[in-house]
């Protein structure tokens, strides 16, 4: 009860918000209901805001809000399936700015993490923090061993908002999905539960230090891209110090080009980057907009902040290389081909038909010059006509949709000629050669007989175990056993399909043995 009445009354702080911002578009949208509530709130609306669009008005009410609805609030614009091109694209440029919080709050937080007096770490620390934003904020040190550091500062209380606001947005897509069915393709308590993951992670600053330290060992020996060396020594949950950083923010191209540093080398490179971190790593830094890139004095590129990071299996990468190289050939069947074979469109659906919808998708868009081609605003029309062919939304190819959309942001302010994936080309069709080729399924095939081998020893032992309880008598199972048996889940490659035909072979090998 009491946790219904809190969960309403910041409701109404957040309509009360919208409305101050004119923004009232989404409970407009939410059936009758909802434009009753709008039509209440409008009393509140302020007419300045009248000639901003909708995606800024909305993404002025998410700042006022505060830390979790600025976060949600870039999470949606990884959903253009929800709030369409546009309001994506304003939400995209929602500023994770906050004041400052104290110095001195900051320093106690510090003491408190390392469990010592903050004089005894830092030689010098600098109380007017660089950067302050809904999580944290970033001050410049020296290390007592001399070493120009950066240290990030958690906000003090932060967890607890966030804590108070996540069971809110829980409650709220639990009753979205129960008053409209149609829309739980779009699974909205799981992408509750993917951003309440996403944040918490972003709010252990250990782990953000721990996805620095594996991307830096991803690129280690590459004199094109780096990441800051993290003092561990000096880092806890609420606190992280890294090497500070020297280098022009990569969308300041005037100053780039009085360092006499070469701008399509530096595109050049950003694709580079971006191409290893999503298909050979399958792990890429899913924040990379221009706040967090620099370019040293060297021309090598500078990333910093992984509150945010990404992941792609290795099968998905193979279908994303396959899908990308689709679109570029206009080889719009073998698009719809992978979507089936990798199962993000029921088998039910009609290739035909899902072929018929990439090509009038991308047509007008590949129609453009080469240079203004845009492959992520591409996907996002794609999961925009999902809903007719009942594909469930994919939420690490959405993630992976923003970065591609910030990345070309950046490689267009670059050089607005160049088009950064057909840089890229030649690095995803070697991949794909290397991952897709002739040797490379025998390499698969050959995996997949050996981990078959491997396993013999365990089913041999299974099956004997299975013999002498069938002797006794003794033998149940459970109703997910036979489920499971029966081909209940999805095929697990060779040991899936094989092991159950083995199982029987070598159990009647053991019962004509006795």
């Amino acid at each position: 009860m009491f946790s219904a009445i809190r969960n309403l009354t910041r409701l109404f702080a957040i309509g009360r918000a919208l409305a101050h911002h004119d923004a009232l578009f989404p409970l407009e949208n939410a059936g009758e209901g909802g434009r009753l509530a709008a039509r209440a709130l409008r009393l509140f609306a302020k007419a300045k805001h009248a000639e901003r669009r909708p995606g800024q008005r909305l993404a002025g009410a998410l700042e006022e809000l505060g830390p979790t609805f600025i976060k949600f609030g870039q999470a949606l614009s990884t959903r253009p399936d929800l709030v369409g091109d546009e309001i994506a694209a304003d939400l995209s440029e929602l500023q994770d700015r906050l004041p400052p919080f104290p110095a001195a709050e900051a320093r106690a937080i510090i003491a408190a993490e390392l469990d010592r007096p903050l004089d005894e770490a830092f030689s010098s620390f600098d109380d007017v923090p660089v950067a302050a934003a809904s999580i944290a904020q970033v001050h410049f040190a020296v290390t007592s061993e001399g070493e120009e550091v950066a240290v990030k500062v958690l906000r003090p209380g932060v967890e607890d908002k966030f804590a108070r606001d996540i069971a809110l947005f829980y409650w709220l897509a639990g009753w979205a999905e129960r008053l409209f069915p149609r829309y739980r393709r779009l699974r909205f308590v799981d992408s509750v539960a993917a951003f309440e993951e996403t944040v918490s992670l972003e709010m252990d600053l250990r782990f953000e230090a721990a996805a620095a330290a594996e991307m830096s060992d991803n690129f280690a020996g590459d004199d094109s891209f780096s990441i800051p060396r993290i003092d561990w020594q000096r880092t806890a949950r609420r606190m992280m110090t890294l090497q500070r950083i020297d280098g022009i923010p990569i969308d300041e191209v005037d100053a780039l080009t009085a360092a006499g540093i070469s701008r399509d080398d530096v595109l050049e490179k950003a694709a580079d980057a971006f191409f290893n971190m999503v298909f050979r790593d399958g792990f890429f830094h899913a924040d990379m907009h221009p706040g967090n890139l620099f370019v040293g004095a060297d021309g090598r590129l500078i990333a910093v902040d992984f509150g945010i990071i990404g992941r792609v299996d290795t099968q998905t990468r193979r279908f994303l290389g396959e899908m990308l190289l689709g679109f570029l050939n206009g080889d719009f069947r073998r698009v719809a081909e992978v979507h089936f074979e990798a199962g993000f469109v029921p088998a039910d659906q009609s290739v035909d038909k899902f072929t018929q919808a990439c090509r009038s998708i991308a047509e007008p868009i590949l129609g453009k010059p080469v240079h203004e081609i845009s492959i992520a605003r591409l996907l996002g029309q794609l999961f925009q006509v999902t809903e007719t062919f009942s594909m469930e939304v994919q939420p690490q190819l959405l993630l992976l949709q923003k970065s591609m959309l910030v990345a070309e942001g950046v490689g267009r302010r670059l050089n607005p000629q160049v088009n950064m994936w057909q840089l890229a080309r030649p690095l995803i069709e070697q991949w794909m050669i290397h991952n897709l080729g002739p040797q490379a399924r025998v390499k698969q095939a050959v995996g997949s007989m050996v981990s078959t081998l491997e396993a013999l020893p365990r089913l041999v032992a299974d099956a004997e175990y299975t013999v002498a309880q069938l002797r006794s008598g003794g033998l149940k199972l459970h109703p997910d056993s036979l489920k499971a048996i029966g081909g209940g889940g999805r095929s697990g490659g060779l040991l899936t399909t094989w092991a159950p035909w083995l199982l029987v072979v070598v159990l009647g090998f053991l019962l004509l043995r006795r």
